[in-house]
C-alpha cells in the first residue's frame, strides 16, 4: 500500500465533491478540507449535500454497481469547516474510532472580546438536554468530563483569535466552553449572541494528527487560518 496522495487528476470533474478539498488519499483512507454549510452525514432532512455522500460518489466513480464505500470515523457540525477524515473499510473505521482519543487535535475560532489570560484551559462537564442543547453541569455524575485548551494568536476588532487544543471530543464542547467563559464563538447561532451580518461560524477544524491504520505509523494534516477569521480580526 501506498501512503501517497492518489492522482486526481484522472478523476473526471462531475466526479469530484463539491464543497470538499481532498487533503490525502490512500487505500485506507479519505481526508477531506470540509466547507462550512455541509453536513457530515445525512439527516432525515437532507440525504445528499452531505460529505459522507459526496465522498462515496466520488469512490464509486460513476459505477453505481460499485462496491466501493466510505465509513463515517467522526463527524464536524454543519457549519464548522476543516478537517474531516473518512476510512475506505470496516477494519480502518474500527482502528481509528478505538484510537481516536489518543489523537492530537486542534481548531481555529475568533471569539467575541479579550480573554482574561493569553492561555489556558477550560475543563467541565458536559450533559445535553431534551432539546439536543449541551451546557456544563456541576454534578459530575450528570454530565461527561471534557476539556479544552486555548491560546490567544492575535487580538483586533473586539474580537480574539484562538488556536484551540481539542483533548475530549465531546458534542459542542469548544463552543459551549469558550461561550461559558464569556467569549462565545462569533456567528454561534445556538451558544452566542444574537448577531448580524456574520457569514459563518468562525470554527474550524485546523489539525489533525493520527496513527494510520493500515502502517501504524503517525502522520498529520494541517490547513491554515481561513481568510474570513483573519479579516474579522485585522
Amino acid at each position: 500500500m501506498s501512503d501517497r496522495p492518489s492522482d486526481k487528476k484522472n478523476i473526471p470533474r462531475k466526479f469530484q465533491p463539491k464543497g470538499l478539498t481532498i487533503l490525502h488519499e490512500d487505500s485506507s483512507i479519505i481526508v477531506v478540507d470540509k466547507a462550512p454549510g455541509l453536513l457530515t452525514i445525512g439527516t432525515d432532512r437532507e440525504r445528499e449535500r452531505t460529505a459522507h455522500f459526496l465522498l462515496n460518489e466520488y469512490v464509486k466513480k460513476g459505477n453505481p454497481r460499485s462496491r466501493n464505500n466510505v465509513f463515517i470515523v467522526h463527524r464536524l457540525d454543519r457549519e464548522t469547516s476543516g478537517i474531516l477524515v473518512f476510512a475506505k473499510s470496516e477494519d480502518s473505521k474500527r482502528f481509528l474510532q478505538d484510537n481516536w482519543s489518543s489523537f492530537s487535535k486542534s481548531y481555529y475560532a475568533v471569539v467575541h472580546g479579550k480573554l482574561n489570560k493569553s492561555e489556558g484551559e477550560i475543563t467541565s462537564f458536559l450533559a445535553e438536554n431534551k432539546v439536543f442543547r449541551v451546557f456544563s453541569v456541576k454534578d459530575e455524575s450528570l454530565g461527561k468530563l471534557s476539556k479544552t485548551g486555548f491560546k490567544v494568536l492575535k487580538e483586533g476588532n473586539g474580537m480574539s483569535l484562538l488556536e484551540i487544543q481539542l483533548y475530549t471530543g465531546r458534542k459542542h464542547q469548544i463552543r459551549v466552553h469558550l461561550s461559558e467563559f464569556g467569549n462565545p464563538v462569533v456567528g454561534d447561532k445556538m451558544y452566542g449572541k444574537n448577531e448580524k451580518g456574520k457569514q459563518r461560524l468562525a470554527l474550524h477544524s485546523a489539525c489533525l494528527t493520527i496513527q494510520h491504520p493500515q502502517t501504524k505509523k503517525e502522520i498529520s494534516f494541517k490547513t491554515g487560518v481561513p481568510e474570513y477569521f483573519k479579516l474579522l480580526v485585522k
